[in-house]
């Protein structure tokens, strides 16, 4: 008993005040630690954790979608689904809507744009009273910008300012998914 007595005080009072013992001690517990949550957990998987490689590149943009480059490759021509309105004629439908008849109930002026837009946008109409929006006189015909093959910009000049549509035709019909007014 006094032989391991002694080796304990031998252990405390010179080892452990010499830097290359804390050094020994700190090792012998970190890798107490690590054999401990290997025991426990488990051996993973070989090829498993970060160093694991996708075997293709890992991309997050689908590859029909416009390139946003500097220089362009190839110019988006929008698609539209067979005797579907082109987005040219939806914007103008579109307008017709938006301007209404004089005394045009909220109802009627509504249900006049839902079947031309996406419900999300239908939803957000929904409590606008036509009397508050901004028309006046269509002064030029619409500029059609595709941005991709199912995403349109769409600018309808008016003597009072401007009309901006982005129209999105994810199947192939083409709704109006913003509206957005420009002032002059």
């Amino acid at each position: 008993m006094i032989a391991v007595r002694r080796a304990v005080e031998q252990l405390l009072t010179r080892v452990f005040r010499s830097r290359v013992g804390i050094a020994l001690a700190l090792a012998v517990v970190v890798a107490g630690i690590i054999g401990t949550t290997r025991l426990v957990v488990g051996a993973g998987e070989p090829g498993s954790g970060l160093s694991n490689r996708p075997e293709q590149p890992i991309t997050t943009v689908h590859p029909t979608t416009g390139d946003d480059g500097l220089i362009g490759t190839r110019s988006p021509t929008p698609v539209t689904r067979p005797g579907e309105a082109t987005p040219e004629q939806v914007a103008d439908q579109f307008v017709i809507a938006w301007r209404g008849q004089p005394g045009i109930t909220a109802e009627r002026w509504h249900a006049g744009l839902r079947p031309l837009t996406t419900p999300a946008l239908a939803e957000q109409l929904a409590d606008v009273d036509p009397v508050d929006v901004p028309t006046g006189e269509v002064a030029g015909a619409p500029t059609v910008t595709a941005r991709s093959d199912a995403v349109v910009e769409a600018r309808v000049p008016f003597n009072t300012g401007q009309l901006r549509l982005e129209l999105v035709a994810p199947d192939g019909r083409w709704r109006v998914d913003a509206v957005d007014w420009e002032q002059e």
